[in-house]
């Protein structure tokens, strides 16, 4: 502290400035007690010591009460028994005993004041440490109730989760990779009553199945749960992807050809392959005919036209119109494979092409008998080729004897003379009935 009448520094354990010699004036923290000691203590230095009256105390209570009820406080016993003695001091120093010096008399009340600074401050400490104790034992047990409270909660998750679905699809598949069925078949069925739309249980059966190479029975689990919920896009996707992991493309068309909810088919549409669609439609024609192939979701189109089951490795790729020009029936068979390799259900048509027979071929002149020669002639119409014999036989295109008609023919003099002629088709090489003429030639 500094000195407040030249500003040195003044050591705390001393009560003297060391340059002016100047008394240091200590302010204690307001205390009734301290007021009566202070008067105590002028008036011994002013010659003026008397005894402190238990009505002085009282007097001075009551008029500080009315101007700082704060300031009230309670003496301790400590408090009570320095008062005694001082009062007994006191009342000796009256009644002609030994006189105090000025200097212990002023050292007494500072002493007594640093005792009770020293009390008060003890006093604070104590009640500081009690208050973080008690701050302490708060956390402590707040801390011990949210971890009770955690706990709690974990357990309570903890046996929310040992019966739930997902916990009966784990332990299904833990069990099948111990090899036991009969538990995961138990597991996967306990997901199914829980939870019958979603996918992961069927998936979980059919890999049983699969485990146990009867990949016939991991198929039906799939197909028996699509009749029951048919709009179920899960358990349709779960369907494909099963089919996938066997590499069984094939099957995903089969699967969704039966599939009649728009949704479904939407929410698999890359799976979605349509089957070709073939014009004309099938059946009879008399001419060529020119077959175009088509697919609604486009990809490559393979065809066969033997009857055979088509595919990219045995199929032939469409890339125009399948010409029909033999006289027949024609089965021609046909799959679409879209951008991501599924291959549709295969689609078929039967062509049969019966091209038409003319009559046989119209001749002139007539059967008779001429009296001078006469060119004959044969009716031939488009896609035909007329041939003729004049020696009675039937003609046939192969036959040195028949000749290709090319042209009129010159009727024989003097003879007679017997012409057959026919109608072969261009196309199939059919030929017509022959048409006989009979001509006898008589000059005059």
């Amino acid at each position: 502290m500094r000195c407040t009448h030249c500003g040195a520094v003044i050591p705390d354990d001393q009560l003297v400035c060391p340059e002016c010699g100047a008394e240091v004036q200590i302010v204690p923290d307001y205390n009734p007690l301290e007021d009566v000691l202070a008067r105590e203590v002028k008036g011994s230095v002013e010659g003026a010591t008397r005894p402190i009256q238990t009505n002085d105390i009282r007097r001075y209570r009551r008029d500080n009460r009315t101007k700082n009820v704060n300031a009230t406080r309670v003496l301790s016993r400590e408090e009570m028994d320095s008062l005694r003695q001082k009062r007994r001091s006191g009342t000796a120093g009256a009644s002609g005993g030994p006189r105090r010096s000025t200097g212990s008399m002023r050292r007494q009340p500072v002493d007594e004041l640093r005792r009770q600074r020293e009390n008060t401050s003890d006093m604070r400490r104590q009640r500081s440490q009690m208050r973080l104790e008690a701050a302490k034992r708060k956390r402590r047990n707040l801390l011990i109730t949210l971890f009770l409270l955690l706990a709690l909660i974990v357990t309570g998750v903890y046996l929310v989760y040992q019966n739930s679905y997902t916990s009966m699809i784990n332990k299904g598949y833990r069990s099948i990779q111990s090899g036991d069925y009969t538990a995961a078949a138990e597991y996967f069925d306990r997901a199914v009553r829980k939870d019958e739309s979603r996918p992961e249980a069927y998936s979980g059966h059919a890999q049983i199945y699969v485990e146990q190479n009867d990949l016939e029975s991991a198929e039906d689990v799939f197909l028996s749960a699509i009749e029951t919920q048919p709009t179920n896009e899960a358990l349709y996707q779960a369907a494909i992807d099963f089919y996938m992991e066997l590499e069984q493309p094939d099957k995903v068309s089969a699967l969704l050809e039966d599939c009649e909810d728009k949704n479904v088919l939407s929410a698999v549409s890359d799976y979605v392959s349509s089957s070709p669609v073939f014009t004309p439609e099938a059946g009879t024609y008399s001419e060529v005919q020119e077959v175009t192939i088509t697919s609604e979701t486009g990809g490559d189109i393979y065809y066969t036209t033997d009857g055979s089951a088509p595919s990219e490795q045995t199929g032939t790729k469409y890339t125009e119109p399948v010409l029909l020009q033999t006289e027949g029936e024609t089965e021609i068979r046909a799959i679409a494979v879209n951008e991501n390799g599924i291959p549709s259900v295969i689609s078929s048509s039967t062509y049969t092409i019966e091209f038409p027979i003319e009559d046989a071929p119209a001749v002139t002149p007539s059967t008779g008998q001429y009296t001078e020669p006469t060119q004959i002639t044969i009716t031939v119409p488009d896609g035909y080729t007329a041939y003729y014999t004049t020696d009675g036989s039937t003609p046939d295109p192969k036959a040195s004897s028949t000749h290709k008609y090319t042209g009129p023919v010159d009727m024989p003099d003097d003879t007679q003379m017997i012409f057959n002629a026919i109608l072969v088709n261009d196309q199939n090489g059919k030929a017509t009935e022959a048409t006989t003429r009979n001509y006898i030639t008589t000059p005059y």
